[in-house]
């Protein structure tokens, strides 16, 4: 029964409904919906408010915000059925924590980067997401970073993303036994567009190890 304590997959950068079923129809546990209008995977309002509207229950659905002002988290978080957030920016615990809903801190991993020290700014963060770091680019990068970065006493629960996909995902829950997996380029076809052969192989393989 390895598949009861398997790795937690989302499946990050939906843009339409028909990917977001298929995301579920694989075995995804969350969705997520960016809300950066710099990335090529930005999801409008009202596009968001209809693959939330009728995706199945049970499936955990991630609002994505880089240094958003919070007139702008609110409204979506009022038309939109988000139930975490995930913070990709410069963000303060004070920013992160205003909205009465779970966050993920993500932090982009560089050979400077501190991750004790960076997790003691968020204790009230559920989960810190690990990802590469590429200059002004934070997120949706393809680009893996060196897992032996990250200490194994960590007192969050990791979400480890930056260019995973079917080939390697195995290995990085191998080394790196995160709490879950984030995917998002590594599943596409095109920036913002959905791959379904990609994300079924990407599910067998977490089921798998």
């Amino acid at each position: 029964m390895k598949h009861l304590n398997r790795t937690r997959v989302k499946i990050c950068g939906i843009t339409n409904l028909e990917d977001a079923n298929l995301a579920v129809a694989a075995g995804a546990d969350a969705i997520g919906l960016v809300f950066f209008a710099n990335s090529p995977r930005y999801i409008a309002i009202d596009v968001a408010r209809e693959i939330t509207n009728n995706i199945p229950p049970f499936i955990n659905c991630v609002g994505l915000f880089v240094d958003a002002e919070e007139t702008y988290i609110r409204q979506v978080l009022e038309q939109v059925a988000i139930d975490t957030l995930q913070f990709h920016g410069q963000e303060s615990e004070r920013a992160c924590a205003l909205y009465n809903r779970p966050y993920i801190k993500a932090v982009r991993m560089n050979k400077n980067i501190r991750l004790a020290d960076e997790l003691r700014k968020y204790p009230s963060a559920q989960a810190v997401l690990l990802d590469s770091y590429v200059q002004d680019v934070p997120g949706g990068t393809g680009r893996t970073f060196d897992w032996r970065m990250i200490p194994a006493d960590l007192s969050k629960p990791i979400i480890l993303a930056g260019g995973l996909h079917d080939d390697n995902v195995k290995s990085a829950i191998s080394e790196v036994r995160p709490y879950a997996v984030d995917a998002s380029s590594g599943v596409e076809r095109e920036k913002g567009i959905k791959n379904p052969s990609k994300i079924k192989n990407f599910m067998d393989a977490v089921m798998n190890v």
